[in-house]
């Protein structure tokens, strides 16, 4: 069986809603899964077949501090590794998803996608279908 741990910091909670469809997704596909806040991770949050990571848009549409110490500070332990990335912003257009996307890739990360990205709450059948969606093309 699979296994799928998703980091996420969210600030308002819309970003921790991704990461708990994502993983119901990933669920349904057959994974073992867990959902864990930045915050309360560790190395050990690394042990798993598939990453995902998850943050809302931060100031001028970049990822929260958090993840991106998070990432840094274990990168050779992410870079053999699948990762999924997501998360929901407010105003502007979403660019941070687009450059998060493209800036690990330039540095030969395995990134599913274009990334998953949500304009404010989860909040309809829609939204949460492609939450579930992205958790299961992670771990397929």
């Amino acid at each position: 069986m699979a296994s799928l741990n998703i980091i996420y910091y969210s600030a308002t909670g819309n970003t921790e809603e991704m990461a708990k469809n994502i993983a119901q997704g990933a669920k349904d596909a057959g994974a073992d899964v867990k959902v864990i806040n930045v915050e309360e991770a560790d190395e050990s949050a690394l042990n798993a077949d598939f990453l995902a990571f998850g943050s809302p848009a931060a100031g001028a549409e970049e990822i929260a501090p958090e993840i991106v110490e998070f990432i840094e500070s274990n990168k050779d332990k992410i870079f053999n590794k699948t990762v999924g990335l997501f998360g929901s912003y407010d105003w502007g257009t979403g660019v941070f998803m687009e450059n998060w996307v493209e800036q690990l890739t330039n540095e030969n990360f395995s990134v599913v996608g274009e990334g998953l990205i949500n304009h404010l709450a989860v909040d309809d059948d829609e939204k949460i279908e492609k939450c579930k969606e992205y958790g299961r093309k992670i771990v397929l």
